[in-house]
């Protein structure tokens, strides 16, 4: 019997949730047949078998996040088992005595086995019961008096709640199809000992009356509120969400933001995305006017390129990365939450390929097929907040970066023109800026150059 563990799939990540199993016990599997889906934190990955046989048991449960190293499927050898062959020693012709009931073997008969440690319950395959590495036990059911399994029967998300609640699971009455106790089982108990508790006469402390807990009351009854499942949705936290939520706190502290913000007449931009769109050199490939602001970032970096680069601790103390090429990171919303995929030495590509990789880098978060390779060793990144009919923003810094800058919606707005008021695309440049790495000039002249190519791309040709 092989145990197949989790494995690192890439970039250090220490767990991952099982999405999806592929297979179910009793079925044959051949080297690298896909086992499961599983999401880190980056993406949604297909995770093959090491091992050919037969899938004996599923060791997790789809949608549960188990760290690097857990065992989540056992896979026996595909071999027949040895028929055992009839005693010949015994006399021909003399029945043998009908078996007694299976009990334990007796000490002489049994093969000596090495003695083992006392351990709390079953661990799983290839786990020790102590030592550093990460365990994970399966938990025995504790047995009534008459020896048949007892316990209570409830599912990990409700002995949750009621460990949150103060409810004992064994004190609840068990509604379930299957006798297990539910979520609105738990809520209806806590309810029941609210009331209780409320009617009860209270048992004041014998000295000193200020020690009376006054804010229990208020804080039971928001409790109430957030336990009532018809009105509030609880949505546990994990996959990409829980990994950029770390993320952007972790940016957020670390990093002291800085953020500015100019308008800017984008009209000339709107007219040179029109002639690309005419063009035949472009007519296979989406053309809009985040093209023209990847470009004009590019074309800033080159001219501040302290705008590119990353604060790094060492041991020796922390240092500046300035990186002389252009991963550019774009901040993609998608059904798994926000990814920012990048496109590797981005200066390095013409228009029209950075066009067909701006396309692809779309497509493919949008079906959710974004890998963490995608991801990696960004330098800047673009949020287009335009598309959500927003002007402006003050977004986080992706870590390991220095600067993020957001394109505002582009709409008519009157401006003046040579001292007259005309209608004009207006659009909106804002960032913020690791202020570690970079001055306040320094940022207010990226953004006037990003700037200065949206009201001109003519200046893209220098």
């Amino acid at each position: 019997m092989q145990t197949f563990h989790l494995p690192d799939v890439g970039e250090g990540l220490t767990e991952a949730e099982l999405v999806a199993w592929r297979v179910k016990p009793g079925d044959t599997l051949a080297v690298n047949d896909v086992v499961a889906d599983i999401e880190t934190a980056k993406s949604v990955v297909e995770l093959p078998s090491p091992y050919a046989g037969v899938v004996g048991e599923l060791l997790v449960t789809e949608g549960e996040t188990v760290d690097v190293g857990t065992a989540i499927i056992t896979i026996a050898d595909d071999a027949p088992a040895p028929v055992s062959q009839p005693d010949q020693s015994e006399p021909a012709g003399e029945p043998k005595a009908a078996p007694e009931a299976p009990s334990a073997p007796s000490a002489a008969s049994a093969p000596a086995k090495p003695a083992e440690p006392e351990r709390s319950g079953s661990v799983l395959v290839g786990y020790g019961s102590g030592g550093d590495a990460a365990t994970r036990r399966r938990r025995k059911r504790p047995e009534a008096a008459d020896g048949k399994p007892g316990g209570v029967l409830a599912k990990p998300p409700v002995r949750k709640l009621a460990r949150d609640l103060g409810v004992e699971l064994a004190d609840v009455r068990a509604t379930g199809s299957a006798g297990e106790v539910t979520r609105d089982d738990v809520v209806r108990h806590a309810e029941q000992a609210s009331v209780f508790r409320n009617i009860s006469t209270p048992e004041w402390p014998a000295v000193r009356e200020e020690k009376i807990p006054v804010a229990e009351p208020a804080a039971a009854a928001d409790a109430l509120w957030e336990m009532d499942p018809a009105r509030v949705e609880s949505i546990p936290v994990k996959g990409v969400r829980k990994a950029t939520a770390n993320a952007m706190v972790g940016s957020a502290y670390t990093a002291p933001h800085v953020s500015v913000w100019t308008d800017v007449d984008a009209t000339r931009t709107m007219e040179y995305v029109k002639r690309l769109k005419a063009s035949p050199d472009f007519a296979d490939v989406k053309v809009s006017p985040l093209l023209i602001m990847a470009r004009a970032v590019i074309w800033a970096v080159r001219r501040t390129p302290m705008i590119n680069a990353a604060w790094v601790e060492e041991e020796d103390g922390a240092k500046i990365h300035v990186r002389h090429y252009v991963n550019l990171g774009i901040a993609a919303a998608t059904p798994r939450g926000l990814l920012v995929p990048n496109i590797k030495d981005a200066q390095d590509l013409s228009m029209r390929d950075l066009a067909r990789a701006l396309e692809n880098l779309t497509v493919t978060a949008r079906d959710g097929k974004t890998t963490p390779e995608d991801q990696r060793a960004g330098t800047i990144t673009i949020t287009n907040i335009g598309v959500f009919g927003m002007d402006a923003g003050t977004p986080i810094i992706n870590p390991g970066e220095a600067g993020i800058i957001a394109m505002g919606a582009i709409r008519q707005k009157p401006w003046v023109v040579d001292g007259e008021v005309r209608p004009r695309w207006v659009t909106t440049v804002s960032g913020s800026f690791d202020h570690r790495i970079i001055d306040g000039d320094k940022i207010s002249r990226f953004i006037a150059d990003i700037a200065s190519v949206l009201e001109e791309p003519a200046l893209l040709l220098d």
